[in-house]
């Protein structure tokens, strides 16, 4: 039965939680893009004794059991792997994540003016509310590469002394036909541009303002107007981590979805030394537009980094990693929607997932009838409760919402195609997909305990 897990700590307890989410918060404050994440990662891989995978493959080393290795793709997306003491044939025990967040991503033919006001047109990235990401202060981060081959890194909006832009809204006395519209035409999505300046440049008559911020950009970047064709440039909120409430029991964040996961993943991964079967952590990119790409799920960058591993332990035959991967289990570490008793009819309280009371198991997610859902099997999820059980980890089960009142989906049923068990489960959050999300710190430290569980014991 759920239960409030506050209840159940001691002093020491605590004060791992607060470690744990003190560093939670420093991840999500550092890391507001899946570069960004993938650059943590691979130090705090590094720092617990993992080696690249492409360096191993370079010397020609051979793997064993409790060797630790990594692999990147295109730097959005990383595996890691601890070499178990069992043959991989018999299968790994792999924590999934995504490390994509919704956000505003600048066009390639971005910057004009009007109005005397500069902007950088923007394409919306996954599932948002438009009308979220008005008014909002906003930071952008990303690289742009050069046609030489060099590139610069974009990190402005988040330090005191930076400026912040924004996305303006028509104000309330003039929005008497906005008003009237469905809230998901009150913003569209061509006006979700950013206003990035306003100074005119004094030798300029046409353009003057755009070309000030170019001035600008050619200063401090040495970035020409043509060098956003190979730039990839997001918008996210600007600002850290914050705690919540008066007694900072919740923690309030851009990009919980699904970092909250992503980070508490790696955190066991790290924990997990000389396993019994092999224990891989994947952390992917594009989730929230489908899993598509060279660096999402539907890509054979898992799959190949798998058998590059297997070749370097000796195992490696088209026939054994069928067999690896059909063997496995893994856990599709995703977030799930919290009970907020402000929108109660959204949801069946009875399978609702709860702020506070641990991490979140969902046999299913999908839409409607079940739609695009994994639907993990009852045996799996047996030995799973008895896992938890055994090593005092709290779990809860849940829904995302009522049925028909919407859905949503992971990466877990594209990892069920090779035949291996897989479930849904991770942390509950609250506003999920808006720029600043909520989580409870209780459900991150229990969520970091059964992936450790997990590794150890499935």
């Amino acid at each position: 039965m759920r239960e409030n897990v506050w209840k159940n700590y001691n002093e020491k307890e605590k004060e791992e939680l607060e470690k744990l989410c003190a560093d939670y918060m420093q991840f999500l404050s550092d890391c507001k893009t899946e570069r960004e994440c993938v650059k943590d990662i691979v130090q705090r891989a590094k720092l617990a004794g993992y080696k690249s995978l492409e360096e191993v493959m370079e010397q020609k080393k051979r793997l064993k059991s409790g060797d630790k290795v990594y692999a990147v793709c295109m730097q959005k997306a990383v595996a890691l792997f601890c070499i178990g003491t069992e043959p991989m044939e018999k299968g790994l025990n792999i924590l999934g994540a995504h490390i994509d967040s919704p956000r505003l991503d600048v066009k390639q033919n971005p910057l004009y003016e009007d109005g005397d006001m500069a902007y950088l047109d923007t394409h919306y990235y996954g599932g948002i509310k438009k009308y979220q990401w008005v008014t909002l202060p906003l930071a952008i981060h990303g690289v742009v590469v050069k046609k030489d081959g060099s590139s610069v890194q974009i990190h402005i909006g988040e330090k005191e002394e930076d400026p912040v832009f924004c996305v303006s809204d028509l104000l309330i006395h003039l929005a008497g036909e906005q008003m009237e519209k469905k809230a998901g035409k009150v913003i569209e999505g061509e006006n979700l541009d950013l206003l990035v300046g306003s100074i005119p440049l004094e030798s300029e008559e046409k353009d003057a303002v755009k070309k000030g911020v170019l001035a600008i950009l050619s200063k401090e970047y040495g970035m020409e107007e043509e060098d956003f064709i190979s730039a990839e440039l997001e918008i996210v909120p600007a600002g850290k981590a914050r705690e919540l409430g008066f007694d900072r029991s919740m923690i309030l964040s851009y990009g919980q979805d699904d970092r909250v996961c992503a980070f508490t993943s790696l955190d066991a991964m790290l924990a997990v030394d000389a396993p019994k079967r092999t224990s891989c952590c994947l952390l992917v990119d594009k989730e929230e537009i489908g899993s598509v790409g060279a660096t999402g799920m539907r890509s054979r960058f898992f799959e190949n980094s798998l058998a590059e591993v297997m070749a370097l332990t000796g195992e490696y035959q088209e026939l054994t990693l069928r067999r690896a991967l059909k063997n496995s289990k893994m856990l599709s570490s995703d977030v799930n929607a919290g009970f907020d008793p402000l929108y109660a009819a959204s949801f069946d309280k009875k399978n609702a997932s709860y702020c506070g009371s641990g991490m979140v198991i969902s046999k299913y997610t999908g839409s409607r009838g079940k739609s695009g859902s994994n639907d993990a099997n009852a045996e799996y999820l047996a030995q799973l409760r008895n896992i938890f059980d055994q090593n005092h980890a709290h779990y809860q089960t849940a829904e995302l919402g009522k049925v028909d009142a919407g859905g949503g989906g992971t990466i877990a049923y594209i990892a069920a195609l090779y035949g291996m068990n897989v479930i849904d489960c991770g942390v509950a959050v609250l506003s999920m997909h808006a720029p600043w999300e909520v989580t409870s710190k209780a459900d991150v430290y229990e969520a970091q305990k059964c992936y450790v569980a997990f590794l150890q014991n499935a």
